[in-house]
C-alpha cells in the first residue's frame, strides 16, 4: 500500500486515499462523514462490497481503519440523505479522481502540487521537478490514447446487483461518457433494446435485450384503497448490462477520437 495521500475540501472536510496495484481507495469513515451518515460503520456495512483493512497513522497513533474502492463511494454517494451529495460525486469524480491519476496528487496546478509536497525545494530542484511532471503528464496522455477504451468501473466488475437505468447513467459519467437519463432512455429505444411503441410496454427490455441477460423487470404488487391489486414493472439493469453498455458506451467514444 502506497503513503496516504490526504485531500481537503472546505466543504466536506479531509479525504484519506491510498492506491494499491493501480487502484484507489478511500477512507470509508471519511467518506460517510462527508456524505452525511451518522454511523459510518453501519454506513459502510449496509452499502459497501470492498471494504478492506489498513493500518494508518491517525493522531491517535496507527490504527486499523476500512478502506473502500471508488465504486463503494458511488454507492454511499447514491444511498446519502445530504443535499449537497450530488457536489461531492462532481468533486470526487470530476476533480479528485482524474488529478490523482494523472499526478498521484490532488493539486490544482504544478505550483500547488510543489508547494504541497515540496515545500522546501530550492528552485532548480523545483525547475527540474516541473519538467518531470510534464513528461509523465504527456506520457500517460500518450497511454491513454493509445489503450482501447473497453474498460469497466470498479462500482461494476463484480456487480451482482442490478440498478436503475438512471444509475446506468451516473456510471456512464463516472468513466467519463457525458449522457443524462433521458438521453440514455432515448438511447436504448433506437438502439432497439427497449421497447419504443407507445403502451403498457414502453421502455420495458426488448426480447434482444432480455436473451442477452441485459436486464431484469422487477414486479411490485401494489394494494389500492379500494382493494383492488396493480402490479407494477421495474426495468433494472444486470450487472452483465451494465458491463456490457460501459464497454459499448468507451468502445464507441475511442473509435469517434481515434
Amino acid at each position: 500500500m502506497n503513503e496516504i495521500q490526504i485531500f481537503k475540501s472546505e466543504q466536506f472536510g479531509l479525504i484519506r486515499t491510498v492506491q494499491e496495484n493501480g487502484k484507489i481507495y478511500f477512507c470509508g469513515a471519511d467518506i460517510a462523514k462527508a456524505l452525511g451518515y451518522a454511523n459510518s460503520r453501519k454506513a459502510l456495512a449496509d452499502h459497501c462490497k470492498g471494504v478492506t483493512k489498513r493500518y494508518t497513522l491517525t493522531d491517535g497513533g496507527k490504527q486499523l481503519l476500512s478502506y473502500i474502492p471508488e465504486g463503494d463511494v458511488y454507492r454511499l454517494i447514491t444511498h446519502s440523505k445530504l443535499p449537497e451529495a450530488e457536489k461531492f460525486e462532481r468533486w470526487v469524480f470530476d476533480e479528485v479522481l482524474p488529478t490523482i491519476r494523472r499526478t498521484g496528487g490532488y493539486v490544482n496546478d504544478d505550483e500547488a502540487f510543489i508547494g504541497t509536497y515540496l515545500p522546501f525545494a530550492d528552485e532548480s530542484t523545483k525547475i527540474l521537478f516541473k519538467s518531470t511532471l510534464e513528461t509523465v503528464r504527456n506520457l500517460n496522455e500518450r497511454i491513454e490514447n493509445d489503450k482501447p477504451k473497453v474498460v469497466f468501473a470498479d462500482a461494476v466488475t463484480s456487480s451482482k446487483t442490478s440498478i436503475l437505468i438512471g444509475e446506468l447513467a451516473k456510471l456512464l459519467k463516472q468513466n467519463g461518457v457525458q449522457i443524462g437519463e433521458k438521453r440514455l432512455f432515448a438511447w436504448l429505444r433506437e438502439k432497439g433494446y427497449l421497447i419504443k411503441r407507445k403502451g403498457t410496454d414502453y421502455n420495458s427490455p426488448t426480447q434482444k435485450s432480455m436473451e442477452l441477460k441485459l436486464f431484469e423487470v422487477k414486479e411490485t404488487a401494489i394494494t389500492h384503497a379500494d382493494g383492488h391489486t396493480t402490479v407494477n414493472k421495474t426495468t433494472k439493469v444486470t450487472g452483465k448490462g451494465q458491463q456490457y453498455f460501459i464497454n459499448k458506451f468507451l468502445a464507441t467514444s475511442a473509435a469517434v477520437n481515434g
